[in-house]
């Protein structure tokens, strides 16, 4: 008897009902696995090689640990760091000279642009890059990064070449860059004065 006056309540019903949809909506929540894309699959068999210091060969320049340290270290991050040669080259920096005195501040606003066009809020490994494709990222500061993945299995970013890839800081990881990634109008403004003496 209580069944058949349970099923003719209709308030009843409706709160079972409203009590069940809600009580499911709190399971799946509570047991709902992050989401992984098709590229992140593929890094379950990859081991990136850590950043140590005092390893010449996974030593990044003292401009690029800069640059990395501005990145928190627990999220994914991907930064296309230049190397030494490269600001050296590209924009006439030297250790000695550009992190001394007034000329500090400078070079921290600068590496601050630098890192806004060359680091992606994600984790892209050289294996995820598939060979003889290309694929866009925006970087932080909005500006596209076009990736592609040569013979050799180095990275090209805006036709960059990378000299080594996949070093790791925490969740970051690193790409040593041959070259300084930035817009033309933002490269115009820093090209060093060869006519200073």
């Amino acid at each position: 008897m209580t069944r058949k006056r349970f099923v003719r309540s209709p308030v009843a019903f409706v709160c079972v009902v409203v009590s069940v949809c809600c009580l499911l909506v709190v399971i799946i929540t509570v047991l709902k696995l992050p989401e992984v894309s098709v590229a992140d699959s593929k890094m379950a068999f990859f081991r990136a090689r850590r950043i140590k210091k005092g390893s010449e060969d996974e030593k990044t320049s003292q401009f690029g640990e800069m640059i990395i340290e501005m990145l928190p270290e627990d999220l994914a991050f991907t930064v296309f760091v230049p190397s030494e040669r490269a600001f050296e080259r590209d924009l006439g920096w030297n250790v000695n000279g550009s992190l001394t005195g007034d000329k500090f501040n400078n070079t921290h606003a600068i590496l601050t642009r630098i890192l806004g066009f060359s680091a992606v809020p994600r984790t892209i490994s050289s294996v995820s890059v598939p060979s003889g494709e290309e694929i866009c990222y925006d970087s932080l500061s909005g500006f596209s990064l076009y990736i592609s993945k040569d013979s050799d299995g180095m990275l090209i970013v805006n036709r960059v070449r990378s000299e080594r890839v996949d070093l790791r800081k925490g969740k970051i990881v690193v790409h040593v860059m041959d070259g300084v990634i930035m817009d033309a109008e933002f490269e115009q403004s820093v090209q060093p004065d060869y006519n200073e003496v």
